[in-house]
């Protein structure tokens, strides 16, 4: 094959003694073809190497020309900044994907060109994070972060493949839930019904609801004649800075964790901006109805009744958000402050430390224990995919043991 002068992929012998090959893979931004150039020490050699940048060219797979020179860390800041907010939460992205690119990941890979980023930069970064202190499900949220940030790259033709799919993920048991037995959660629902708002952690072990989504309930959305909720959550936007040197207004409030130049802590600037409260669509942007238990339904009729009396009694000072769990003022209850209350009543029962969010897990783990489908539990729950409620199947044990006793009383009894 000789040289070609209709931008067609051309093989040649040059004067260098090497074979030369030429492969037109699309066109550059200032309009001209984009040509590419491989050589091989053989006629065999060369044709195999132009051959194979075809294919990577009709499968969409080669970089274009004017992203080269890019990093790792310059597509990092594209993606956080414009890419994922189309997907992800503010939350998200500001207590997950920001600290996690700024501390662990920009730092050791961020000077990378991106498309020469490689597996054994990844495994050497999963390494030195893990000998750092990052613990294995940290590890594995690095990973899954550069897994996302390198599929809308690859999808931007920047990058030929997903180099994170070649590496194994980091090793992580996601099915140690710290789920509270029957028992503890019994306990803790008779003490919650001496306290206020007590029915909001019935609805956290009955129904498993997260904590944005229990303190998101509302009246209009809670059918108590039909048994059902409509699960939305309640979040707070995030706080900003609304003075001019955001490090020295809170420098009080920097950890050692924090960079020099730190922006966060605004919810302490006296002039920031932000924070409001809003109603969303649950995890995973779909909006459900979850059935409630009749014992449940008494509850938060009795709920409702004690609420209208204090509203009564709040008179002008009621703030109407028509919120099911509010504070004395009818306003949303801080997330922070429900922690806590939930810490006391622990306490207070005389059972072992937990979080809010372990009676979700304490929820899955009654429900499949009893015997319901895995994915009538997903429903439920409202998980993304029936394989984040699988990771629950260790607590199944239980049910392993009564089949085994069953087919034992089948066979011999």
């Amino acid at each position: 094959m000789a040289k070609s002068a209709n931008q067609r992929s051309s093989i040649y012998e040059g004067t260098d003694g090497y074979w030369h090959g030429w492969v037109t893979v699309g066109v550059k931004a200032n309009g001209k073809p984009d040509r590419r150039h491989r050589m091989a020490k053989t006629q065999a050699e060369v044709t195999e190497k132009v051959r194979d940048l075809e294919r990577k060219r009709d499968a969409g797979q080669v970089s274009k020309a004017s992203r080269k020179k890019m990093t790792v860390g310059q597509w990092a800041v594209i993606w956080l900044t414009e890419v994922a907010p189309r997907t992800a939460s503010e939350s998200t992205i500001e207590s997950v994907y920001r600290p996690r690119l700024v501390n662990w990941i920009l730092p050791r890979i961020g000077h990378q060109k991106l498309e020469r980023l490689g597996p054994e930069h990844l495994d050497a970064l999963y390494l030195e994070v893990a000998r750092d202190g990052l613990s294995e499900k940290s590890v594995l949220m690095v990973h899954q972060i550069i897994k996302r940030m390198l599929k809308m790259a690859m999808r931007r033709n920047l990058v030929g493949r997903n180099v994170a799919d070649l590496v194994d993920s980091p090793s992580h048991d996601d099915s140690d839930f710290d789920a509270l037995e029957e028992l503890e959660a019994k306990t803790i629902l008779r003490h919650s019904a001496n306290v206020r708002n007590g029915a909001r952690w019935s609805v956290a072990f009955a129904l498993g609801l997260r904590q944005a989504e229990a303190l998101g309930m509302r009246w209009k959305y809670l059918d108590l004649d039909a048994g059902r909720v409509q699960v939305w959550q309640l979040k707070r936007t995030r706080f900003r800075h609304g003075c001019d040197d955001v490090a020295e207004c809170t420098k009080n409030r920097h950890r050692d964790v924090c960079r020099a130049g730190c922006d966060k802590h605004a919810r302490y600037c006296p002039a920031r901006t932000g924070g409001e409260w809003v109603f969303r669509k649950p995890k995973g942007k779909k909006v459900r109805w979850v059935p409630i238990p009749v014992e449940l339904v008494d509850q938060l009729r009795t709920h409702r009744a004690a609420q209208a009396a204090e509203r009564l009694a709040a008179g002008t000072s009621w703030e109407d958000w028509d919120l099911v769990f509010a504070d004395q003022r009818g306003r949303p209850i801080n997330p922070r402050r429900d922690w806590a209350e939930f810490k006391a009543m622990l306490a207070s029962s005389g059972i072992r430390d937990a979080r809010p969010h372990d009676a979700r897990h304490t929820a899955a783990t009654l429900l499949l224990e009893q015997g319901v489908d895995i994915r009538v539990v997903q429903e439920i729950l409202g998980h993304a995919s029936l394989a984040v409620t699988k990771r629950y199947a260790h607590v199944r044990d239980k049910l392993t043991r009564d089949a085994a006793e069953k087919m034992g009383k089948a066979l011999w009894s």
